[in-house]
């Protein structure tokens, strides 16, 4: 087994203090993707064998899978109405909770679980919290077919928030594309920054052949900050 890094015990930490200060019993919640939240499943699975009673929708068949090797229960969420909360993890976030999520490719499933909760905890590690949000590629959901003319049309919807010629590229090329759960592909936008994330995200899913885009913004509810120094912070973005 490999040695632990710094930044997987902070993951960690910020994993077991979700589990303290929101998980009860009969909870029903989302369980995210990515690292992050993986860690945080393996923890869970360590609390429900000490008799934590919860349940878990996942947001992709890599959760899935690590939920049912460590014993949390699950359920179809064709199954809930509405969950409890759900924990997922953020491939960036500022402090007022904008988040770009979807480098694990699970964005599409990860939105449909969260806006499916009464409350969203986004928890991540120190070196995910960043201001503006934008260094990380923006991953943009789309159908296989016409995906080269979406791109095109991404392209002219950027250029409306004057980026010039931004790079955009089909995630693992034309002869090899990455394919997510939902049998889709991923378009990553290379933007630098996003300073106008609030008006940009909800333009995308405005261009045909777009299915979701991994821009989460007024969706997180709070922030669970594990730090490298064994510490952990919880930021409220509202009550």
């Amino acid at each position: 087994m490999s040695k632990q890094t710094p930044q997987d015990e902070a993951k960690i930490v910020a994993g077991r203090r979700v589990i303290e200060a929101y998980l009860k019993d009969g909870m029903q919640i989302g369980l995210g993707s990515g690292t992050t939240s993986y860690a945080f499943v393996r923890v869970l699975g360590e609390k429900v064998r000490e008799g934590l009673r919860v349940e878990g929708v996942t947001t992709s068949t890599i959760t899935r899978d690590i939920a049912r090797e460590v014993g949390v229960p699950l359920l179809d969420i064709n199954d809930v109405t509405q969950l409890d909360l759900t924990i997922d993890g953020a491939d960036e976030i500022d402090r007022a909770g904008r988040m770009i999520k979807g480098g694990g490719a699970c964005l599409l499933w990860e939105k449909i679980v969260a806006y499916t909760s009464k409350r969203m905890i986004a928890i991540v590690d120190e070196t995910k919290m960043v201001d503006p949000i934008g260094a990380f590629p923006l991953p943009i959901e789309v159908i296989p077919y016409g995906w080269r003319n979406t791109m095109h049309q991404l392209a002219t919807l950027l250029a409306t928030f004057d980026y010039d010629a931004p790079r955009l590229e089909l995630r693992g090329g034309s002869s090899d594309p990455v394919v997510t759960d939902s049998a889709h592909y991923i378009i990553d936008c290379h933007l630098d920054a996003i300073p106008r994330a609030d008006e940009l995200a909800p333009l995308f899913n405005q261009i045909p052949g777009v299915v979701e885009n991994g821009l989460f913004v007024d969706i997180c509810d709070e922030i669970v900050i594990g730090h490298f120094d064994g510490s952990s912070e919880i930021i409220r973005i509202r009550d």
